[in-house]
């Protein structure tokens, strides 16, 4: 893996840093991995490309849009007592494109905080519901429960406080709209068919403007931070180097 030369934090430059939300999140789970990866420009080894994932949420934002383009409901809007519609606006290409997303220059630290969402709906009211598409296959209740799915409410808290940060009327409900692959049928016959849930998410973005600030003082320090104690990339990497030090 090479060292990379673009987009590193440099604590000298008065330049605006572009902080995404993934990388927020990175800081939230492990400072040490988030220093390394935007300070000193060695990230993480990718992993592969969830493809199936990507075809799920393409054709979501397909039909949805069909709506928005309408002013309509979707039927899983009926179906889960939801009263809106896809929300009309010029740039929500540009808010759904990653790399992009929805900005926001937070002054106190000069980051550029970006996150790209799936989907925002809106009530009669104006008011506006960030949701975000899930892809799953599961037998089990879906549920957000689960401990690694704090990390999506902690996504749609970060965009509901980007869209308020520019000036929108958020609800602090969201919406995550679960594709669950259904294999309990008898013969695939080269189709995969899906059950569809929309849970509700009562989100409270507090936390965001304080988590923003600690990630500007972690790549502010000369020094590199301690690892997460839960962290296995950086559990990796230290049993990587234990054993090849007692090696050599």
């Amino acid at each position: 893996m090479t060292q990379r030369t673009r987009n590193i934090f440099d604590p000298k430059s008065k330049e605006p840093f572009k902080l995404s939300r993934s990388k927020l999140e990175m800081f939230l789970k492990c400072p040490r991995c988030f220093y390394i990866d935007r300070r000193l420009g060695i990230g993480r080894v990718s992993g592969p490309p969830f493809t199936l994932n990507s075809a799920t949420d393409t054709l979501l934002k397909k039909e949805f849009d069909w709506h928005r383009g309408s002013g309509t409901q979707h039927s899983l809007m009926q179906e889960f007592g939801i009263d809106a519609v896809p929300f009309q606006h010029p740039d929500i290409d540009i808010w759904r494109e990653n790399f992009k997303g929805v900005q926001y220059l937070h002054e106190p630290t000069n980051f550029i905080i970006t996150g790209a969402v799936d989907d925002i709906w809106q009530t009669p009211d104006k008011k506006l519901h960030v949701t975000d598409y899930k892809s799953t296959c599961t037998s089990k209740e879906i549920t957000l429960d689960d401990e690694w799915k704090q990390a999506y409410k902690r996504q749609m808290e970060i965009y509901q406080w980007l869209l308020r940060r520019n000036g929108f009327d958020v609800s602090d409900t969201g919406y995550f709209l679960f594709v669950n692959a259904d294999t309990g049928r008898e013969h695939f016959n080269g189709e995969l068919k899906f059950k569809l849930q929309i849970i509700e998410y009562v989100g409270n973005d507090d936390w965001v403007e304080e988590a923003v600030g600690y990630a500007h003082d972690c790549l502010m320090d000369d020094e590199i931070p301690n690892a997460a104690e839960e962290c296995e990339w950086c559990s990796y990497t230290s049993n990587i180097h234990s054993v090849t030090h007692r090696a050599l």
